[in-house]
């Protein structure tokens, strides 16, 4: 790994080599707040991956969010969405979709209720 703040692009190797030429992931699906886990069993990369995808699949060994791994590499998180899409689709990666609609709170009741907080002062 680099040293502090060079992450994985040091002078040699610009992004766009990294996600071989792409800047738009294949899934428009993956987003800032998608959770990854690299799938169990595990299955191996090719030996054509990178050193950025091998780090991605190691550290979503337990559950991360795209952001959170994006900041662990040191990478932009755009290129790592890419990334992402691609371990998805290879099937190394399982993707996460944050919280359901069903389970987000009701702006409703949530606004009635401070509502009531209000009146109580």
């Amino acid at each position: 790994m680099s040293g502090p703040g060079e992450g994985f692009t040091d002078g040699a190797l610009r992004p766009y080599v990294i996600t071989k030429g792409r800047s738009r992931p294949s899934r428009n699906t993956i987003g800032v707040e998608t959770l990854l886990v690299a799938v169990d069993p595990p299955r191996p990369l090719p030996l054509s991956a990178t050193r950025e995808e091998t780090a991605l699949v190691r550290m979503c060994a337990q559950l991360l969010s795209l952001v959170e791994a994006a900041a662990h590499l040191q990478l932009p998180v755009s290129l790592v969405k890419v990334l992402a899409s691609d371990l998805v689709d290879s099937g190394h990666l399982s993707a996460r979709s944050g919280v359901p609609r069903a389970a987000q709170p009701d702006m409703q009741l949530l606004q009635e209720v401070l509502d009531g907080l209000r009146r109580l002062r």
